[in-house]
């Protein structure tokens, strides 16, 4: 049995006062056992850990037999600085920048699925960065960097001032592919097979369980299930924005078409229209197999249900709602990311 919820070791950057800016958590352990464990509960929780701290944690896990694990630690070995140490005994509210971090990690990492970890505290303890071509940087301390920078004759790109980078600088996972890094945040989750175009983007908190064809926008909170695809500049309704408290998510094998929204959680099979933002309010004109209108309905009653095609009626303008028998089959050889 495990003593902690997570614990992981990284390198941390800091500002001139030595607040940390942000970690790099090469490989965090959810519910470590073992070997382990018991090195983890050695080390413990604080920001002053050795690298010396990091060959413990590398033996442990090749005690245990996790080649790739001991591996991670052993780079971490290799710094020469002190690193940072994070033991989560539960899934508590965020108090730290590391906390933080290491939930955004696990959640890149696929070792915790959207919506699944407490991330409460998250924008209160993530300080503002300008992510730049010399890596994390104070705000306050851009100018100084920028004239430090002309001084030796290079250039510093500051890339944008955010709480949160980008995925790909800290985690990349297996079997993916992403036409623009900017646009998929740290704490984002990419399955296996998932394709993010240039128009794609993917917030923290969100996923596409993959496969899936991403050229639409994954708000926080929102996830998209295996073989659907969101098409050009099409949204998802996210929960920040608003104080929305619905979850939506769209499940497997359904298309929503390109400039289309989705503000509905969707069952399996289901495809909205290009250009047709569905809302919850959105008054919805129910047909039956034969074509023929049943009644109206507001579009939340029909969140969660399978096989649903929601069009605008071409003349009327009406938001239409008819079964769905055909599901959305995805061209398999976008998915292949040997």
């Amino acid at each position: 049995m495990s003593d902690y919820f997570s614990f992981a070791l990284g390198s941390s950057t800091r500002n001139s006062s030595g607040d940390i800016l942000d970690t790099w958590f090469p490989l965090p352990l959810r519910q470590p056992s073992g070997n382990a464990a018991e090195a983890a509960r050695r080390v413990g929780n604080h920001e002053s850990a050795s690298p010396e701290e990091a060959t413990l944690i590398a033996d442990a896990l090749d005690a245990d037999g996790q080649a790739a694990g001991a591996k991670a630690y052993r780079m971490l070995a290799e710094i020469d600085q002190p690193l940072t140490a994070v033991a989560l005994e539960t899934d508590g509210d965020i108090t730290s920048a590391p906390e933080a971090y290491l939930k955004l990690h696990l959640l890149s990492h696929r070792l915790a699925l959207p919506n699944t970890l407490n991330l409460n505290g998250i924008f209160e303890h993530l300080p503002t960065v300008a992510w730049t071509s010399q890596g994390p940087v104070d705000p306050a301390e851009v100018p100084a960097r920028l004239v430090a920078a002309r001084a030796a004759r290079e250039h510093l790109t500051v890339f944008a001032v955010d709480k949160f980078p980008r995925m790909t600088d800290y985690v990349i996972p297996s079997g993916v592919r992403i036409a623009d890094s900017s646009r998929v945040r740290l704490g984002a989750y990419l399955g296996d097979g998932t394709t993010v175009m240039h128009e794609g983007q993917i917030n923290f908190n969100a996923g596409a369980l993959g496969p899936n064809m991403v050229e639409g926008r994954i708000s926080q909170g929102v996830t998209v299930g295996a073989d659907s695809d969101l098409g050009g500049s099409a949204s998802t309704m996210g929960t920040l924005s608003g104080g929305g408290e619905i979850v939506i998510s769209i499940g497997e094998k359904c298309l929503v078409g390109a400039n289309a929204g989705c503000g509905i959680p969707l069952g399996d099979r289901c495809t909205i229209e290009a250009g047709l933002y569905i809302t919850a309010g959105t008054v919805v004109q129910v047909l039956d197999e034969s074509g023929a209108a049943v009644g109206t309905v507001k579009a939340r009653d029909l969140a969660g249900q399978d096989d649903m095609l929601f069009i605008r009626h071409s003349q009327t303008g009406t938001v239409q709602c008819r079964t769905n028998r055909r599901a959305i089959e995805l061209n398999t050889r976008l998915h292949a990311h040997n």
